[in-house]
């Protein structure tokens, strides 16, 4: 009786990077579906992919029998609640990578440097390595603020347009932690632009009276992530600030091509 042996079509399909073709189209859909707020129809997946629809429902169909795309009562599909626990799992893990990094800020800079991420319409923060003075500032891993009163939610919306930030700010309010808090949609948006021209972020005494807060985004990060150092305002000085701003960037930098070179 003769053995059956695989063809070489039988093997799946390998992309001009070398991996699985499949799976590099399966993994981009998910990410257009992100972008597009989380629910799209097929044909607008077609669009933006560039491939053809029977392709596209196949992929599809897979993500959905695996749970982390489900179909909607409307026929689009909308990312599935499996990739919740992957995204939990992953910030956890981004908190961790990026300790190194926080030490290095806390080694140059003597104050507690933060690692934060928009999620949703918040701020979370996902690492912390304190400093070594007797006076310092604590935030909780994992607290929740609104962005409208830290650096780190000015760095993360900075690159966000006008009319999103409008958006977020009426779904949160505004409201004031100390009477330095920016409390106007277009203050706010008046604060970004500042932070696009400076290339960094301040919370001047918003979040807590007495606090300064310095932080700027991590360039290509593969969520919206910014790195900040804070210290009592006495130390976090005008002075200081020239002299931390650029340590800031380089190790926002490195943090981001570490994060680019994970997993390779």
């Amino acid at each position: 009786m003769p053995t059956s042996t695989s063809s070489a079509s039988d093997a799946p399909a390998k992309s001009a990077t070398g991996g699985v073709q499949s799976l590099e189209r399966a993994f981009d859909l998910l990410e257009r579906m992100a972008d597009a707020g989380g629910e799209v129809g097929l044909s607008e997946l077609s669009v933006s992919s560039g491939l053809p629809l029977p392709t596209i429902h196949r992929l599809m169909r897979t993500l959905v029998a695996c749970g982390y795309v489900r179909q909607q009562p409307n026929r689009r599909y909308a990312l599935g609640p499996r990739l919740i626990r992957l995204g939990e799992s992953a910030s956890r893990l981004l908190g961790t990578w990026a300790r190194p990094y926080l030490a290095q800020l806390v080694e140059e800079t003597g104050e507690t440097a933060n690692m934060a991420l928009l999620d949703g319409d918040e701020i979370v923060y996902v690492a912390q390595v304190p400093s070594k003075h007797s006076m310092r500032m604590f935030t909780e891993v994992g607290r929740r603020v609104l962005p409208h009163s830290t650096g780190v939610g000015k760095a993360l919306l900075a690159t966000t347009p006008d009319d999103e930030v409008r958006a977020l700010l009426a779904r949160t309010g505004m409201p004031a932690a100390t009477d330095r808090t920016i409390t106007t949609p277009d203050a706010f948006l008046a604060a970004l632009e500042e932070v696009r021209r400076a290339g960094y972020a301040v919370d001047d005494n918003e979040q807590e009276i007495g606090v300064r807060c310095l932080a700027v985004s991590v360039p290509d990060a593969p969520t919206a992530a910014a790195i900040s150092i804070s210290g009592p305002a006495g130390r976090v000085t005008d002075a200081a600030t020239e002299r931390i701003v650029p340590v800031l960037q380089q190790v926002a930098r490195e943090l981001s091509e570490a994060l680019a070179g994970t997993g390779n």
